[in-house]
């Protein structure tokens, strides 16, 4: 059986990141637990797809141990990363249907589950980190978010992050013009999709684990991500350039499914999401020195970042008017508005 763990961590580690792994090495033996779990009361079963290497995954661990000792041993985060429990979609489903507990899912993939959960994603709303913090911390902003999602009886947490969203390419994109070559992969996203649709750009909508291949083999030559992940998951040692769009953060959602939490006592209940508040907190604060390390450590080995001018910036802000109304209807037109208007 723990052959069989290990064999898995290693196939998911190659799907995921791209990274070479020994077969005898497991790749999360860094964060294993410094207790036994197995006399826990309660267990919170908690998904992400992400590599603990990314600051607002490494929170899941965090959130255990933080939790473990709080509750004196009675709670036990048990988190997956690194898609153990399957891609974002199986994940949902199994959210949904209270087999998984919580799931941090990406900011692109959590729009599937309520739109007002795609806010986030709209081009240049949202798109700094100074700007993520006051959405956050603005208790008018942030609790529409937070239960957006309740029709599906999933509770919005918190968030952390993966960093700013640009282009990572195998030729240079200093231009549109350029980008107009380029086949870019994007998430299955409907947000995603319609800025692309709206950008007038050629795209590919693939699962993440396909990517890495897809790169090598040139069935895409470019990647909608974030230099943190495009780093820490290997993606620049086959595209070599990026393009510094800055257009969107992109975050871990950390969803509860609400009916589990309601059976939680009440004790154990504020402890869990007052430690995933406190967690995330310090995770969204690492990410943004992480961003610039992992930019830094990029640039050294050779990867060049760009940053497109002022008009083709107003170009792509110009376009994405009508995603804005498209998806106002489904956000809300007045919620759209003053998320808007309070982050200008």
């Amino acid at each position: 059986m723990k052959k069989a763990l290990l064999l898995a961590l290693h196939l998911c580690l190659l799907l995921c990141t791209g990274a070479p792994a020994s077969a005898d090495t497991n790749p999360l033996a860094a964060w294993q637990p410094s207790f036994d779990p197995s006399q826990s009361e309660y267990t919170y079963l908690l998904s992400c797809v992400g590599h603990p290497g990314i600051e607002g995954v490494a929170v899941g661990f965090n959130i255990r141990d933080k939790v473990w000792e709080k509750s004196q041993g009675r709670l036990y985060v048990d988190f997956r990363p690194l898609s153990q429990l399957g891609g974002e979609k199986d994940v949902i489903s199994k959210l949904k249907m209270g087999a998984i507990h919580g799931m941090m899912s990406s900011s692109v993939a959590a729009a599937n589950i309520a739109p007002r959960l795609g806010i986030v994603n709209l081009p240049y709303v949202v798109d700094t980190f100074d700007k993520l913090d006051r959405f956050r911390n603005d208790p008018a902003l942030w609790q529409p978010f937070s239960m957006a999602a309740q029709q599906q009886k999933l509770l919005a947490a918190d968030f952390t992050g993966y960093g700013s969203y640009g282009w990572a390419t195998i030729a240079p994109v200093k231009t549109l013009a350029d980008a107009q070559g380029v086949n870019f992969r994007i998430a299955e996203a409907p947000v995603n999709i319609d800025a692309y649709k709206g950008w007038g750009l050629k795209f590919t909508v693939m699962p993440w684990p396909d990517v890495p291949q897809a790169l090598q083999t040139g069935v895409i030559d470019g990647l909608d991500h974030t230099p943190i992940v495009c780093n820490v998951s290997k993606k620049f040692t086959v595209a070599r350039f990026y393009t510094q769009l800055d257009y969107a953060q992109g975050l871990y959602i950390h969803l509860v499914n609400q009916r589990w939490l309601d059976k939680l006592p009440a004790d154990l209940r504020t402890i869990l999401l007052d430690t995933i508040a406190e967690e995330s907190a310090v995770a969204r604060n690492k990410t943004r020195q992480q961003e610039a390390e992992q930019i830094a450590a990029a640039k050294a080995s050779g990867v060049e970042f760009f940053r497109l001018s002022d008009a083709d910036l107003g170009e792509l802000i110009s376009k994405a008017e009508p995603l804005y109304a498209k998806w106002a209807k489904e956000i809300g037109v007045d919620y759209l508005k003053q998320v808007r208007q309070a982050l200008k």
